[in-house]
């Protein structure tokens, strides 16, 4: 199970995309659940896009169904920028 990237930056209010691979590739359970540490700060859906909420950090986990394999990436909110 894999996550990437590992981490990386967002600003409040825009997305990152997140992709989950389940190894090995014949795998029979390949269902993800995603899951944000703080949906104050980060939110994810169920396909791993991520929305910046406020600024700070949070961690983003992806889960197989069966919980037997997690990933995680951090994601850094930043203040939308000005202008």
């Amino acid at each position: 199970m894999a996550l990437a990237p590992t981490s990386v930056s967002v600003e409040v209010g825009k997305t990152v995309q997140l992709t989950a691979t389940v190894a090995p590739d014949d795998a029979t359970e390949t269902g993800t659940t995603f899951a944000s540490s703080d949906d104050g700060i980060a939110k994810v859906d169920d396909h791993g896009l991520v929305t910046g909420v406020a600024a700070g950090s949070a961690d983003i986990t992806v889960t197989t169904k069966d919980g037997s394999k997690t990933a995680k990436s951090t994601v850094e909110v930043t203040a939308a920028a000005e202008g």
